[in-house]
């Protein structure tokens, strides 16, 4: 079976994520702050490592064949345009499109060993880059160049690494807690979508898998959009 490394691996989408893989019989590598959620059995190993840092990464733990690679760690400060500041944007794209970046140079000796066809390399977007959201001009920015960075490597990596990225819209992980804190809260996020309720990170875990093996083989340089049809659809 296959071994992948997972950025952010012991939360929200990248937890579920590592679980599916495991669940199907891979090994994960799982770097992250803190271990959080993940199994303690020789399936899973867990790195500690800060995407937010400028650490350098434990290439250590990166060394034979890799599968594939996930990048996870995301921010999401939102604030109207006349109150963002140059450190949010800077921090932001440090986080989400940089360390990404750093973590793929990382990973990449690995990836071109491995043993399937071709190895696979899935990014998390935001379906912000799609479809204009008001307030989410950091993230948007930030994750609209982590898009073009993937079309950009399933260029130059191909034939041997694919690189997609998935976009999801609103997911109840951590991070977007607070949009979920009251019944109220919850009933108006579910009605801004077409399909009537926010994502899960279960959701998004199905479309990274799928890409990450090899049923996916020949889809590279890909955005796909896991977002209940927000950035596409109108109800």
């Amino acid at each position: 079976m296959g071994h992948f490394a997972i950025a952010g691996g012991s939360r929200g989408i990248g937890l579920a994520v590592s679980k599916k893989l495991i669940a199907l019989g891979h090994s994960v590598t799982v770097f992250s702050r803190e271990a959080g959620e993940i199994p303690s059995n020789e399936s899973a190993k867990h790195i500690v490592h800060d995407f937010a840092s400028a650490d350098e990464i434990p290439t250590a733990h990166l060394t034979g064949p890799l599968d594939g690679m996930v990048y996870c760690p995301g921010s999401l400060d939102l604030a109207p345009v006349h109150r963002v500041k140059p450190e949010s944007m800077r921090t932001a794209f440090e986080v989400n499109c940089v360390s990404a970046i750093r973590f793929l140079q990382a990973a990449l000796p690995g990836l071109k060993a491995s043993t399937e066809r071709t190895a696979s390399v899935v990014l998390l977007s935001t379906v912000a880059v799609a479809r204009g959201l008001a307030m989410h001009t950091s993230i948007a920015a930030a994750k609209g160049a982590l898009e073009a960075v993937a079309r950009t490597l399933a260029a130059e990596l191909a034939p041997k690494v694919r690189v997609n990225c998935v976009a999801p819209a609103l997911t109840e992980t951590d991070l977007a807690a607070r949009f979920f804190t009251t019944d109220e809260k919850r009933a108006a996020m579910n009605a801004m979508y077409p399909l009537q309720r926010t994502g899960t990170p279960d959701d998004i875990a199905e479309a990274v898998t799928m890409l990450l093996l090899p049923g996916s083989d020949w889809i590279t340089g890909q955005t796909l959009g896991v977002d209940g049809g927000m950035a596409r659809v109108q109800k």
